[in-house]
């Protein structure tokens, strides 16, 4: 059976985002999967990276709690806001605490570059915007996907990492908006 975790990144328990969330886990449900959650807003920790590498902050329990969570996971699907072409704070906060070395990649004396801890694991992304996707790609150059899933997930060694976008969310349809949650319930059906 794998293990499946679900991190939401949205600060706001009211957006559309918790039911995409659910909506993943409900067809994950209908496999074999053991399914965890995370919900960033829920967790109690300061997202600052207060000392950088130079120093360790003591981890919260919460943030324990998540590590342990994303180690024991084969799958992690992530859902969040791409906000200014980016992250939201509290997750970007959430990712500098608990993506560390000695975590989640290992620095290498001699190497340029260090290994990715993760390796084993398959990741998806769920984004919502306001931007269209082709404007994303072809006018922002794709920011999120360098950052986040080259920058973050494959440099700590998960891969495949796949991307579902949900745009425009602003001037969606309630229509619409079931149609992207009936789509996100067969990415979660779609596990193996």
């Amino acid at each position: 059976m794998k293990q499946v975790l679900i991190i939401n990144g949205h600060p706001d328990k009211q957006s559309y985002n918790y039911a995409l969330s659910e909506a993943y886990k409900n067809g994950a449900s209908k496999t074999s999967a053991i399914i965890d959650t995370i919900n960033i807003s829920d967790l109690d920790f300061n997202p600052n990276l207060s000392f950088g590498y130079r120093q360790r902050t003591e981890l919260e329990p919460d943030l324990k709690e998540a590590i342990d969570k994303i180690k024991k996971a084969e799958h992690i699907v992530w859902v969040f806001p791409l906000w200014w072409a980016g992250l939201p704070a509290l997750m970007k906060g959430f990712i500098d605490r608990t993506f560390l070395p000695g975590i989640t990649f290992e620095f290498i004396e001699g190497k340029a570059a260090p290994i990715g801890l993760l390796k084993g694991k398959t990741s998806r992304i769920i984004i919502t915007t306001d931007t269209p996707k082709w404007y994303d790609y072809i006018v922002m150059k794709r920011p999120i996907l360098k950052q986040f899933k080259k920058g973050t997930l494959e440099y700590c060694g998960i891969g495949p990492v796949k991307v579902t976008y949900i745009s425009p969310i602003i001037s969606s349809t309630l229509d619409a908006r079931k149609k992207w949650l009936k789509k996100v319930i067969k990415l979660g059906e779609k596990l193996k």
